[in-house]
């Protein structure tokens, strides 16, 4: 028997995929979702007691921590406990590129798949970037996936094998979830655990950490430079990685040639981009700045004087390192969600701060744009949160897409989209 353990859309693509093969499962939730629950059931699967059920494999959710007292009850009954993306390996997943790090994941990701099927090779972006990688392991004729993998991911793979793998860099991150950097960092190098001299390990040669780790791997090694420009940065590491997995299919490709394709690419939303002017005030996206290091890049590259939005569900990032920049460039910050107030509380010392109180998403950034535009002499709003986005949005895409709509709505007739 097997146990789905966490709904929502890494559990109940874990379900569909099941359900194809005709397995037996049940599942369950700690706070399910009705619509969740409903999906499960049209697929044939009923919620259980895990502890009843005794399951000898437990299907978890990157949502649930490992330390949840049910996983460790299953685990010492001798239930083996897995994530989505190890499952989707052991049933036969296509070759794969597997690509992580603190920052660059997405685009990396999208403009691997990308490369990949402008050159003959059908391949997939999957995983944290949505779909679950399980959501398309059976598209038929897929020759091969590039897979986003976040720390919640990679902490609950066991015989996870790419082809070739992607270590982008290794800073701070999630230590709400894993309680120290040390364990953060040993979570993203479950990615290299398994790698053999048959794959290949891109690696960010400007790293230290990163290329201590690389050194241990037994993988052909293809350092790249980051560029100052963080879009050439992951275009060289898309190339590549492209170019290693074709080779890998039999197919020739230049990196050289790849990372220029790569550069005429779209930016992945959400990941700084200006994205319209309400008169002369520069508009700028950046829902994905949920680390220190984006965020001082952020309030580094935008127009100053500049009038700052951060709030969320605050995940530990650091507040400190970004007070000088805070004091240089930023007029105003506007604190919205769950814990603006304690972000306001950090930077008060630094610059003008004021809570945005609506508990609504839509209507708390469209009140901090309204806000932003009456601050005298501000060149840029600049939306970079410093936090995850679960407190009143489904995630920081759409975060991304709320934010560009109100921006459009408040702007009105001054609107001008990018």
């Amino acid at each position: 028997m097997t146990l789905v353990f966490g709904l929502g859309r890494s559990g109940t693509a874990v379900l569909r995929f099941l359900a194809r093969r005709g397995r037996k499962a049940c599942f369950y939730d700690d706070d399910p979702r009705p619509e969740d629950v409903q999906a499960a059931r049209e697929l044939g699967f009923e919620p259980c007691d895990p502890l009843a059920a005794a399951p000898s494999l437990v299907v978890a959710a990157p949502g649930v921590p490992l330390n949840h007292p049910l996983l460790i009850k299953l685990e010492r009954r001798g239930a083996e406990v897995i994530g989505e993306v190890e499952l989707a390996w052991r049933e036969g997943a296509p070759p794969l590129v597997g690509i992580t790090g603190t920052a660059g994941k997405t685009t990396t990701t999208t403009y691997t798949a990308q490369l990949l099927n402008a050159h003959g090779i059908r391949a997939a972006a999957a995983g944290n970037i949505d779909p679950p990688l399980v959501a398309v392991t059976d598209e038929p004729g897929l020759q091969a996936a590039a897979v986003e993998l976040s720390s919640f991911q990679l902490e609950r793979t066991r015989r996870f094998r790419p082809r070739v793998a992607v270590l982008l860099n290794l800073g701070t991150d999630h230590l709400d979830r894993h309680g120290s950097l040390e364990n953060y960092h040993a979570a993203k190098l479950r990615l290299l655990a398994n790698l053999t001299p048959a794959d290949a390990l891109v690696y960010n040669a400007a790293d230290p950490l990163v290329v201590a780790a690389a050194a241990t791997s037994p993988a052909q090694r293809l350092p790249f430079t980051p560029a100052g420009d963080p879009r050439s940065s992951n275009a060289r590491a898309s190339a590549l990685a492209a170019a290693a997995l074709a080779a890998r299919l039999g197919v020739r490709l230049e990196a050289t040639a790849l990372e220029a394709e790569a550069l005429r690419l779209p930016p992945v939303p959400g990941r700084f981009q200006t994205i319209g002017y309400i008169g002369d005030v520069a508009v700028i996206d950046d829902s994905i700045a949920t680390r220190s290091d984006a965020v001082a890049a952020a309030l580094a590259a935008a127009p100053a004087p500049l009038v700052w939005i951060a709030g969320g569900v605050d995940k530990g990032a650091a507040t400190e390192p970004l007070l000088p920049l805070v004091r240089e460039r930023v007029a105003l910050l506007l604190a919205v969600g769950r814990d603006g107030p304690k972000f306001a509380r950090a930077f008060a010392g630094s610059t003008k701060v004021e809570v945005i109180g609506e508990e609504d998403g839509a209507a708390a950034l469209a009140a901090a744009i309204e806000r932003a535009l009456a601050e005298p002499n501000v060149s840029s709003i600049v939306l970079a949160p410093l936090a995850t986005s679960f407190d009143q949005f489904a995630n920081y895409k759409e975060r991304s897409r709320v934010f560009r709509r109100v921006a459009a709505a408040v702007g009105g007739e001054a609107w001008t989209p990018s």
